[in-house]
């Protein structure tokens, strides 16, 4: 008989992202308003102890939930989950041979509840809010995450309000309404949905779950950078590719190998960090090229891939250090490329991966033609959710 231990947090404080002063995981937080850092998000951090190892991760438990110690919530019976993560790490040999590429892996999380990623950064958001006593949560959402803050209120008995461009089709729209959910409809982009959830939080009491408005949602994401080092053997890619709109994953991840590292679960190089956006919103490009001191100065438009479609990501600094501390880089790809990407990627591999996913494929072989990816290395995709909502 295998006797499981209790796994408990190790959450021990936030922090802001822009300077040193703490916050309590005890109670409600949003972001930091400093004098020195203006509005910046906070992190939270863990007590770190001497011997921590891997048997500390849950093998019994096939959700992202394995790494209970490295997760914020502090009692178990907060957790609000509906099996998200451990998706698969699949390895896309067919597109790999025509690119003539040592290794090309694909981390698919269309396998997710509500089918994206979204689904872990509302699991760990629920359910701390939960733990904090909320009763009603609000996201202004481009489409996935308002499925899944939808789905995981409902599994919390909590409300949930979402706030959705217009123009976003229909199914994202439907499975909110299906789970319980207020759906407030907006003309613009996501950015206009927040500037409506601003005015909504003035009347109605309800927590915001904006992207990196609250400190939970990262530490969901940052479970794809537990699962990708324990599914290559407690190794890292040479590269991986992000589609970056609000960048919440790609700094998670990067959270994440920092963690792994300091407990001593990996050791050698990060991967390089790649940020795929759309030429129709590219705020982070932008800036990283200069062109722009900051995305608060950034009008962007619609594109096929809604998720793209950020012009203001919150996080923006974040995303920035984690491209330069990566020695990564930053590229924009169009529609029409993208949607052919997502036909070439269902066709070779019997993926049908959503907009924002397949938008790698074509930054990977620009990258490779202009030599800053090497085909020689180990190469990650990270498809962020399914495309059947889109169809």
């Amino acid at each position: 008989m295998v006797v499981v231990k209790e796994k408990k947090s190790l959450v021990s404080f936030l922090q802001c992202a822009g300077c040193d002063r703490s916050y309590s995981v005890e109670e409600l937080q949003t972001y930091a308003e400093c004098e020195r850092c203006d509005k910046s998000p906070l992190v939270a951090h863990y007590e770190l102890l001497d011997g921590l190892s891997k048997s500390e991760i849950s093998q019994n438990e096939r959700s992202m939930w394995r790494y209970r110690s490295m997760l914020p919530v502090l009692e178990d019976r907060n957790i609000v989950s509906l099996g998200e993560g451990w998706t698969p790490l699949l390895k896309a040999n067919r597109l790999a041979d025509k690119y003539e590429l040592n290794e090309l892996l694909i981390k698919d999380e269309s396998a997710n509840p509500t089918g994206s990623f979204k689904a872990r950064g509302l699991s760990m958001a629920v359910s701390k809010a939960k733990e904090l006593g909320v009763e009603r949560c609000i996201v202004p959402t481009a489409g996935n995450a308002g499925g899944a803050l939808s789905a995981y209120c409902a599994k919390a008995g909590m409300q949930a309000i979402v706030v959705m461009p217009r123009h976003t089709p229909e199914a994202f729209k439907k499975e909110c309404r299906y789970f319980g959910a207020e759906l407030i409809e907006v003309d613009g982009l996501i950015s206009d949905c927040a500037r409506k959830v601003a005015e909504i939080k003035l009347k109605t009491p309800c927590f915001d779950v904006s992207t990196m408005k609250e400190p939970y949602r990262l530490e969901g994401k940052k479970t794809m950078g537990y699962e990708i080092a324990e599914q290559m053997n407690w190794t890292l890619p040479d590269v991986i590719l992000y589609p970056t709109g609000g960048g919440t994953g790609l700094i998670g991840m990067w959270k994440a190998f920092h963690e792994m590292r300091e407990l001593g679960w990996i050791t050698g190089p990060f991967p390089r960090m790649i940020a795929v956006q759309s030429e129709n919103c590219k705020p982070i490009l932008e800036v990283f090229e200069g062109r722009l001191d900051t995305v608060k100065k950034y009008v962007g438009n619609p594109s096929f891939a809604n998720g793209l479609a950020v012009p203001t990501p919150f996080a923006e600094k974040m995303i920035l250090n984690v491209l330069r501390e990566s020695n990564g880089t930053v590229i924009a790809i169009t529609d029409d490329e993208l949607k052919m990407a997502m036909k070439e990627i269902a066709s070779l591999e019997g993926l049908l991966v959503c907009p924002e996913g397949a938008a790698l494929l074509p930054a990977m072989k620009s990258l490779l033609n202009s030599g800053i990816i090497k085909r020689t290395e180990s190469v990650l995709m990270l498809n962020t959710g399914s495309a059947y909502k889109y169809l």
